[in-house]
Order: structure tokens, then sequence, then C-alpha cells
């Protein structure tokens, strides 16, 4: 059965989506079989992936799986043994779905059951299909959010090395607690992962040290920093991307950093 991976925080630029991204790459370079679902409507991560616009994954997304309880007739292939649930825009009317029954395009899809466990039930359909799963949730603490979370039994929380994102975290823990309590996967917060460090930054390095202070058992001794290849993944994504080893090579330690942590519980 795959062990599942959310990647979070309810703030934006902390590098989510490329995290979540290379970390699908990096697990499918060493031959497990990988799913890889965006659940933020900006749709960021499919784009990435399938080298696409979003919305032309209109119709074939992961809402379109929520919505009519079929993940297999929504996957797409990245490459041979790692797939994607996309994301577009239209994600953004998964609350108004769940609590009225209207789909974004007018049609009536009553819903009834738990709000917050439908992707947990969902990907029943599908985890002892891979190895893996990795999620990319929104930057915020949505519907999206909780139903990522309560499917994963691992989280990983995003430290963009600042003030807001440091006074976020708690709140974020409080989610991962609640999505323990409530769901079923007994799910819990893997470790914190600094990232976006700007290394002539004197604040970013005293915000690294705090977050380390503060939760010393958690925090990845890997500090992810900024770096040109990686703000151009986006552009080349990782096909004939002649910048990519140089660009994902500080994503490596961390890489085994996590994979010890899960396999080790």
């Amino acid at each position: 059965m795959a062990a599942t991976i959310t990647f979070g925080i309810q703030k934006g630029g902390c590098g989510k989506s490329t995290t979540a991204g290379i970390f699908s790459y990096l697990l499918h370079q060493d031959g497990f079989r990988v799913l890889t679902i965006d659940m933020d409507s900006q749709g960021n991560l499919t784009e990435l992936l399938s080298e696409k616009p979003s919305n032309e994954f209109i119709g074939a997304s992961v809402l379109e799986a929520m919505q009519q309880n079929d993940v297999r007739a929504h996957l797409h292939p990245v490459t041979e043994k790692w797939d994607l649930l996309p994301a577009n825009n239209f994600l953004a009317t998964f609350p108004r779905w769940i609590y009225t029954g209207k789909t974004y395009n007018g049609d009536n899809v009553p819903f009834s059951g738990n709000p917050s466990l439908i992707l947990d039930e969902l990907l029943n359909q599908v985890r002892d299909d891979y190895d893996y799963i990795i999620i990319d949730t929104p930057p915020s603490l949505s519907e999206q959010t909780t139903n990522a979370l309560c499917a994963s039994e691992h989280v990983v929380v995003m430290f963009e090395c600042s003030n807001w994102c440091y006074s976020a975290i708690p709140n974020f823990m409080s989610s991962i607690d609640a999505a323990n309590d409530f769901g079923s996967r007994g799910t819990k917060m893997t470790g914190i992962l600094r990232t976006m460090n700007d290394v002539r930054r004197s604040d970013a390095k005293a915000f690294n040290e705090l977050i380390a202070e503060d939760y010393p058992d958690d925090v990845f001794k890997t500090i992810i920093t900024r770096k040109a290849p990686i703000g151009r993944l986006s552009l080349y994504g990782f096909s004939e991307n002649s910048e990519l080893k140089s660009g994902i090579d500080q994503y490596q330690n961390f890489y085994k950093e996590m994979i010890h942590r899960v396999q080790n519980g």
C-alpha cells in the first residue's frame, strides 16, 4: 500500500508545488511507482509535470475524479510508472459542490458523506497501485487542504524563512492534529523543510535558527536555498532540461532524509 505524503502550509511562495514535483521526480528516478496529486486550483504542479496549460484538464481533473468517485478515469500519465491527478482553476468550486451539490457547469451531483474524507476514500481505489502518493496543497486552510491532510500518513511542513510563515506554523500544526483525530490515516507531521532560503539575508538565517530551536527534532537538516535553475524549472520542466541536475542536487539530501523518516516511522 502506498505511503501518502502531503506538502503544505497556508501561505503562498513557500515552494510547495516545486518541492512536490521534484520529490515525485526523485521517487520515480529511484524506480518507485508514483501518483502525484494537485489539490491547488492554481494548477502549477499540473503544468510543471504535464507541460500543458492546466485548463486543458477541464473535465479530466481531480475535481471530476472526486465528483464521479473514479480515480483511474482521470489519471494523466507523466511517464511510465508515474501518474498525475491534475487540477485547474475549477477546483476552487470544490467547497460549493460539497455543500450545495452544484458543479461548476451547473450539474446537480449531490454529495453525501464526510466532506473531509472525500479524497481519502477516493484514493482507496488505487493505494495498492503505487508505492508513494504525493499531494500538493493550496496556500490556505481550505477544504482541499483538509482533504489532503486526512488522506495522508505523512505531512511535510514547508517553512519559508519569514515572520509571516513562522506565524503560520502553529495553525497548520493544529490542522495536522485535527486530521489525525478526525481521519483514519494516522496523519502526522513528518518534518519541517526550510526552503526558499536567501543566504544573503541575515533575517533568513535568524528564522532558520529560530524554527530549529522551536522544533529541534522535526526540522530537516537540509535547507533549500534559492537557485536560478529551480526558478526556471517551471519553464523547462524535467525533460530535456540542461539545468536540471544543478537545480535539484540540493533536494537529494532532503529526499534521503524524508525517505528514511517514512520508512522508519
